[in-house]
């Protein structure tokens, strides 16, 4: 069996809770609760203790939260079978995979009715927490506050290499990684189970409802959900895919629970949320506003539609572009909502108010003045030797290194073949290079040569028109010089020319490889000038400052305010949120319910739109109303609901659980009027978007005929409703967003007493190694 451990030390961002901080707020590490959290937790609604959510000694909730692929996304287990339930976009990319224009599971749905119709999926990978445990005092033990920067990074490197050598031999996968911006460390240790197969995805019509048009928006009628399943050796370890491998049996599992949710009742989520920047300083969101987020914007905006253009013209090239159009999409309208949100809500002037608070209590004692006096200031050197290259650097990666996939797939096979030039004998340089043809494979698969190389002269000549030359990488010079600037000139040469172009060409070219075919190759020159500039990008000499000074701003306000209840920001590490389901009222005269219907469905229905079509079959279900033990106690079926919740991208698919850890939904958005929310919490406006249980148990059951599915599992004790002294007043079916995204006003009733709300964000899972979706508006961390 092949152990696979990693170690990883991420920087960190915390954030600075200051008084229009809502307590629910919080991404809480697991081990933490019971010091932290327990009495809140408990008070709303909480009927666990929290060992029963996290032990190492005996099953617990943990143990039924598992990590996709290294923190793309979340999912949980809910049988004794390994099922497991997770996003339809987090499984996006193995369905499409199995599709073709002559069996579409894409667009059709795909449900296995047995064990032997599962489809293996290659190279997905499915993690759980094992343990996690505080090593601060073992990696920091040889460093002060006053130790310089490079002695201090090498001692840490140091300490993490032991603790590597240590627990290497336990055949898990270790990570350890700093929070509160290296002030700690964590080791987390997982086990992780490398044979997974697609067990169902419903229709595109139900999985992604709605689209682009819909997607960040709420009210939200998507039934974003897919089904896969873990396998086992016959010790119920991790294998390697075989033919006799069996379910794997979990130490937990959750419970679904058909009750259903009502306004006020308790929630919480447990998964793996990517990152946040919540104590990004002012010049950061000056940054981002002015320089990182348009730029991103301008780039996607422009791949979009080149790459639709084809996949709307082909059906072919619908199916192959559809995954990587949806994760170039997600992040074109987040930072999009980003900058409004960061704009509408003034969080540039709320930072500046945290950092002066920050400012007056260091100049209060010589002591904190000697200690962190230069913590601001550092920053803000930081960001005033980057303006000048922040947009330049943006470009690098979004239209340079992994703008036109083959870029990214050329500089890939480039490290291939210099690791075969640096084989001891011929025979492993042959093995090396033909290892590649499996990668290969797959990219061929989902390559289309005439969208590529429109693709490509599109982002050069927009790389080439908006930025200076000495920022640009070689290639483009070499359009300029040789080619007189006529960007399409140079991609007929290229595309015609280059062996990586065609699978024919580059397995030719492994088959009998040649070191002068490969040097004048142009893709190849193209992927070293692109990952030169990036690496200038990502390599700054500006970093160090940034480093020191936020490490040294977040120790200062811990010290400035001990009582506080701290949280790390996100780093892909597993974390619990917790709040209550309810309503917003997102601008004047609006305010919108805290549930949606199957109602919804059919008022969106435009079946000349490809983001809302309603099938036939689908549309009959509903006006029948044959919800049965699925629909709440109006009848209606409940599609999905919003709940305060404080979430991010990597959450996307994880479970929403009641107070007794039975699962009522699945999280997969966040909503627009909160999208500033990865840098400043809006406890009036954050909403965590979920598909209700209820409606995924319909439709497997109803739509997909999964009876198998609906049996496998295990239901939640059926709760009595409580008496009711008084008649009240049903909530209202919530107004719908008309396709073109433009939601119904409804009067507003006399305000009641908003309630502190949770951030609702979650961004879908990014691409393939090596490929950037986010450009961080804090530097790139060193690892």
């Amino acid at each position: 069996m092949k152990k696979t451990i990693k170690i990883v030390a991420l920087s960190l961002l915390l954030f600075f809770q200051s008084g229009w901080m809502a307590a629910n707020e919080g991404m809480w590490l697991l081990h933490l609760l019971s010091r932290i959290n327990q009495a809140e937790m408990t008070s709303m609604g909480l009927n666990l203790t929290a060992d029963e959510i996290y032990s190492i000694n005996q099953a617990c909730l943990k143990d039924a939260v598992v990590r996709l692929n290294g923190g793309q996304c979340t999912g949980e287990v809910v049988s004794d079978k390994g099922l497991i339930f997770t996003n339809h976009h987090c499984a996006y990319d193995a369905i499409q995979g199995f599709s073709s224009v002559e069996n579409d599971i894409l667009t059709n749905g795909f449900c296995a009715k047995s064990f032997s119709q599962e489809l293996p999926i290659p190279g997905f990978e499915i993690s759980f927490l094992v343990r996690i445990e505080d090593v601060s005092k073992e990696v920091l033990a040889n460093v002060t506050a006053s130790t310089p920067s490079a002695e201090r990074a090498a001692a840490v490197e140091l300490a993490m290499k032991a603790i590597y050598e240590r627990e290497a031999a336990n055949g898990y996968e270790v990570e350890v990684k700093d929070f509160y911006f290296g002030n700690e460390y964590y080791m987390l240790v997982y086990e992780t189970f490398r044979d997974v197969r697609l067990v169902g995805n419903p229709p595109e019509s139900v999985g992604k409802f709605g689209g682009d048009t819909d997607n960040w928006m709420w009210p939200r009628h998507t039934g974003d959900f897919s089904m896969l399943r873990i396998y086992a050796d016959a010790d119920n370890k991790p294998a390697d895919y075989n033919a006799l491998n069996k379910p794997y049996a979990p130490k937990h599992f959750f419970p679904i629970s058909l009750n259903g949710v009502k306004e006020d009742d308790f929630a919480m989520i447990m998964g793996y949320p990517g990152s946040t920047d919540r104590f990004l300083s002012s010049w950061g969101v000056k940054q981002a506003l002015d320089i990182t987020n348009p730029s991103t914007v301008e780039i996607r905006d422009l791949k979009l539609k080149t790459q639709k253009e084809h996949m709307d013209a082909d059906p072919k090239v619908r199916l192959q572009y559809a995954a990587k159009y949806a994760s170039t999409a997600n992040y074109w309208k987040y930072f999009i909502g980003q900058s409004k949100g960061l704009s509408r809500l003034n969080v540039y002037g709320k930072k500046q108010k945290v950092e002066q608070q920050f400012t007056d209590w260091v100049a209060k004692d010589p002591s904190r003045k000697s200690t962190y006096g230069d913590a601001l200031s550092l920053i803000q050197q930081y960001y005033n030797e980057t303006s000048k290259t922040a947009k330049s650097n943006v470009y690098a990666i979004e239209a340079g290194l992994t703008g036109p996939d083959m870029t990214l797939f050329a500089w890939r096979f480039n490290r291939t073949y210099q690791a075969a030039q640096a084989a001891e004998s011929e025979d492993q340089k042959k093995a090396i290079l033909q290892s590649f043809k499996e990668d290969a494979e797959a990219y061929f698969k989902d390559y289309d040569a005439a969208t590529e190389k429109d693709v490509f002269i599109a982002l050069t000549e927009l790389y080439i028109r908006n930025i200076a030359r000495e920022q640009r990488p070689d290639w483009t010079h070499l359009v300029q010089d040789k080619y007189k600037g006529n960007v399409r000139a140079f991609a007929d040469k290229l595309y015609s020319t280059s062996f990586m172009a065609t699978k024919e060409k580059l397995f030719a070219f492994i088959d009998k490889p040649n070191d002068k075919v490969f040097n004048k190759d142009m893709a190849i020159m193209v992927a070293n000038s692109a990952i030169a500039k990036y690496r200038e990008s990502f390599f700054n000499p500006a970093q160090e400052k940034f480093d020191t000074g936020s490490r040294l701003f977040v120790a200062g306000q811990m010290e400035m305010m001990k009582d506080k209840k701290w949280y790390p920001d996100a780093n892909s590490t597993m974390r619990l949120t917790y709040g209550k389901v309810g309503d917003y009222v997102p601008m004047d005269a609006v305010q919108y319910e805290y549930y949606t219907t199957s109602d919804g469905i059919l008022e969106k229905k435009d079946n000349s739109n490809p983001e809302f079509v309603v099938p036939a079959n689908l549309e009959e279900l509903i006006d029948k109303k044959d919800f049965g033990r699925y629909a709440n106690e109006k009848g209606e079926l409940v599609v999905c609901f919003i709940a305060g919740l404080d979430i991010t991208g990597g959450n996307s698919g994880s479970p929403v659980l009641d107070g007794d850890g039975n699962l009522i939904g699945i999280a997969f958005d966040g909503n627009w009027e909160a999208m500033s929310g990865d840098i400043a919490y809006e406890p009036e406006l954050q909403r965590t978007i979920s598909v209700d249980i209820r409606y995924v148990m319909w439709t497997i059951d109803k739509l997909m005929g999964g009876k198998n599915i609906v049996d496998e599992v295990k239901y939640a004790p059926k709760k009595q409703p409580k008496p009711v002294d008084t008649p009240q007043t049903s909530p209202q079916t919530p107004a719908t967003v008309k396709p073109e995204g433009t939601p119904k006003a409804v009067p507003t009733p006399a305000k009641k007493e908003t309630k502190p709300a949770e951030k609702g964000t979650v961004k879908n899972a990014s691409g393939s190694e090596g490929t950037i979706t986010k450009v961080p508006a804090t530097p790139p961390k060193k690892k």
